[in-house]
């Protein structure tokens, strides 16, 4: 099987990785909950991680990464805990339900969305030209027009799953900074695919999981906060320190981890954030970055072929989604996995604003998603195969 899955989860694993969490397996107890060895060794474990990802992150201090499940629970963390009715939120229409479905659930808080670039306003650049409204760029000049006296916060990703288009964090950071708000930044698609230092780039929150770029378990993600914003629990219960408290403990990052943690996941997280520190990200961004363009270059000329995301591939991640002729997605990622071996995401991929920005609701989009461990030649059958659907 040729894996382009990976905005889903990275298939393949750094082998230390996998090391870790065996070894977890055969020795590690509850972290916090003892004064024995197999405590000890969760609770050590658990802290090496933190500080690999705070360094990998660039976040101050490592109580300030708070372990969770996945992305997903990490935006319901922050969505639910820092928001109250009368309060309002600027997102984009870029966003994963993720994102979207804990906030259409507060109460009594109002929602803008930033949309994409009109045709008009997007410059022709290259093939795309006659296809510009499927860049899915966001019109970031419309960004003062949505504020408000309430407006609490700006939610946006830092990619987009479906286009792989990297947003303008810079640009969206002068915006918070200007106008006092929160930003909220969901990492699922770059925390490890693209270099992320949360305190130089004038991040509050940022929430990411484990199992896609950072090249770690399934059921591991976290949430990075800055120093000093205080976030409602969306769990409280054992912590393992002021067990006679009424209230769970506010110290971080007790205060955000109820329960006993993934230990065993979190031990191949931090093996993995350390492969990561090693291998560099740039290195890793650079190889997801030629296998991306050797498969547009592949298939950008096709007849009946229609490309989303920015034309300019420095700024997108491993991502290509496209359509061949009115073929329905699904189909035809089942086609490339069936008589190609090829193993593609196709539907909604849980973007559904950004597909009704593109046109794509009916039709979905067949998603191909790269990582460090794919090959040239993967990526060369993949647009042979494309290539041989599109002339049926």
């Amino acid at each position: 099987m040729i894996y382009f899955d990976n905005a889903a989860t990275t298939l393949h694993k750094p082998d230390c990785v996998k090391g870790a969490v065996l070894q977890a397996l055969d020795a590690m107890g509850n972290s916090g909950r003892g004064v024995h060895d197999a405590s000890l060794y969760a609770g050590r474990t658990i802290y090496r991680a933190r500080e690999a990802l705070a360094k990998l992150l660039g976040v101050g201090a490592p109580e300030n990464v708070v372990f969770t499940a996945n992305a997903t629970e990490s935006l319901n963390l922050a969505i639910s805990g820092l928001f109250q009715p009368g309060d309002h939120v600027i997102t984009t229409v870029c966003e994963h339900n993720s994102v979207l479905r804990p906030l259409y659930r507060l109460q009594g808080v109002e929602l803008s969305f930033l949309p994409i670039k009109r045709r008009t306003e997007v410059e022709a650049v290259g093939t795309g030209a006659d296809r510009v409204k499927d860049t899915g760029i966001l019109a970031y000049n419309e960004l003062e027009s949505l504020l408000r006296p309430n407006t609490k916060a700006l939610i946006i990703t830092h990619a987009s799953n479906l286009t792989g288009n990297i947003t303008d964090l810079e640009r969206a950071a002068a915006f918070a900074k200007k106008h006092s708000l929160l930003l909220i930044v969901d990492a699922a698609q770059t925390a490890g695919a693209v270099p992320i230092d949360m305190e130089r780039m004038g991040i509050d929150v940022l929430c990411f999981t484990g199992h896609k770029g950072l090249y770690g378990p399934q059921g591991t993600g976290g949430v990075c906060v800055r120093p000093g914003l205080s976030i409602r629990p969306l769990k409280v219960g054992g912590s393992g320190i002021h067990s006679f408290d009424r209230e769970h403990p506010s110290e971080m990052p007790a205060a955000l981890e109820a329960g006993t943690l993934n230990g065993h996941g979190i031990a191949g997280l931090g093996a993995a954030a350390c492969w990561l520190l090693e291998t560099g990200v740039e290195q890793i961004r650079a190889r997801e970055q030629t296998l991306l363009r050797r498969f547009v270059d592949g298939v950008k000329e096709v007849e009946g072929v229609t490309l989303y995301g920015n034309p300019d591939l420095d700024r997108r991640t491993g991502i290509q989604s496209l359509n061949i002729r009115d073929y329905d997605s699904a189909r035809v990622a089942d086609w490339l996995y069936e008589d190609y071996g090829i193993a593609v995401r196709g539907g909604a991929h849980c973007a559904p604003l950004m597909h009704e920005a593109l046109g794509t609701r009916e039709q979905g989009a067949v998603r191909f998603s790269f990582s460090y461990f794919n090959t040239e030649a993967e990526a060369d059958e993949a647009a042979a195969a494309v290539r041989e659907l599109a002339e049926e």
